[in-house]
């Protein structure tokens, strides 16, 4: 019980500065980390770390392309 209260507060902790994080010049990171927390515990974090995963994939992708018809001309 003590360890999921931990891992819960810990989790809303690093979601709020990562929030923080995005609003000033940081690090992201810091909402991942916590959502990977707080999806030990919570469905609702395992759903949005998810949403964030296949998010970041789908950028990393366009990323790639872009790089690639950008280096080719």
């Amino acid at each position: 019980m003590v360890i999921k209260s931990v891992r819960t507060v810990s989790g809303i902790a690093l979601v709020a500065l990562g929030i923080v994080f995005t609003i000033i010049p940081g690090s992201i990171l810091f909402i991942l980390a916590g959502l990977f927390l707080l999806s030990f515990d919570h469905k609702f974090a395992r759903r949005w770390l998810q949403a964030t995963q296949d998010s970041a994939a789908r950028g990393a992708r366009k990323l790639d392309s872009w790089l690639l018809r950008r280096k080719s001309r």
